[in-house]
């Protein structure tokens, strides 16, 4: 038999340990390979039995990788990625200038697309597809060229660049803070709270809100969402009190749609970055769009934040 050149395991297996990785689960990495779970589950377990290591924690709920499969999925990631793309470039012989930049479903509704028409209107040759998704491993597909994402600014085997900071202050509906007027940062837990639930883990919510701002919060009246753009309609509807980061929120505040409540302003512990794959190069597209992202960021720092009782 002859060797295979590279020593991996077989392409098959590669693929479903990709897809598995990327889903989070084998089921739906079967749908994707038109296959069954129990050929992925085979197909891993075989990769298991080659590399020597478990790949994946079996759990009811799905799978997640172990922290040797982190480092091969992102390996595998960015060289299907990389794959893709000349893939792609040879069937429309390099012609199309389409980008794809993904970022959060709140991002994209209150800071990305409202800005686009700019672009439409000086790039009319580059067509920019938006994946928008509040789950970051979807971030990871092929196409993604450009994301935008909050935290800290460190991510596998992605270049980050820092855009802007951001702040966070109570906001609510007109009516609401007309009828809690006198109200201070004492008493927000005794107010109805509008939380955003169930989104990236350095989202910051009410729970650490209150307690950086030393207000007792274990009888806090909490409502749960799992958008913020639902919980600023809710906010907007008298319903109560939502966590507003000021980038997104601060032009329904400039048009009375939202204000401010208590004069609270916490500073948000991460920031906005735009990164790519640093083992991928961008097209002359991707590149273009990165400037223009970098002229509107440079736009907002540029900006004066909200101070506490301002």
């Amino acid at each position: 038999m002859v060797r295979r050149f590279y020593g991996l395991p077989s392409l098959t297996a590669l693929a479903a340990f990709e897809a598995a990785a990327r889903h989070g689960s084998f089921t739906l990495a079967a749908a994707e390979l038109n296959v069954t779970p129990g050929a992925v589950s085979r197909q891993i377990k075989a990769m298991e039995d080659d590399v020597g290591v478990l790949l994946f924690a079996r759990k009811a709920r799905g799978v997640t990788l172990t922290a040797p499969a982190e480092e091969l999925y992102s390996a595998l990631a960015a060289g299907f990625a990389r794959a893709s793309d000349v893939i792609n470039s040879i069937r429309r012989g390099d012609k199309a200038r389409n980008v794809t930049i993904a970022c959060s479903d709140v991002f994209a509704t209150m800071w990305l697309v409202p800005r686009m028409p700019d672009f439409w209107r000086t790039f009319e040759e580059i067509t920019v597809d938006h994946l928008i998704s509040d789950n970051v491993k979807n971030f990871r597909r092929a196409e993604v060229e450009l994301r935008i994402r909050y935290g800290l600014g460190a991510w596998i085997d992605e270049t980050a660049e820092f855009l802007f900071d951001d702040c966070l202050y109570p906001v609510c509906s007109a009516a609401f803070a007309e009828r809690h007027q006198g109200a201070t940062t004492a008493n927000l837990s005794d107010l109805p709270l509008l939380n955003v639930e169930w989104v990236e883990p350095d989202w910051m919510g009410w729970e650490e809100v209150l307690v950086r701002a030393g207000v007792a919060s274990s009888s806090a009246n909490v409502r749960r969402f799992g958008k913020f753009s639902v919980a600023l309609q809710a906010a907007m509807a008298d319903q109560g009190l939502v966590v507003g980061w000021h980038r997104l929120v601060g032009p329904l505040v400039e048009k009375g749609e939202l204000v401010r409540f208590t004069d609270l302003v916490i500073p948000a512990p991460g920031g906005y970055y735009l990164t790519w794959n640093s083992n991928r190069e961008l097209s002359v597209a991707a590149e273009t769009v990165r400037d223009w992202i970098r002229k509107l960021a440079a736009q907002e720092r540029d900006t004066p934040m909200p101070r506490k009782g301002k």
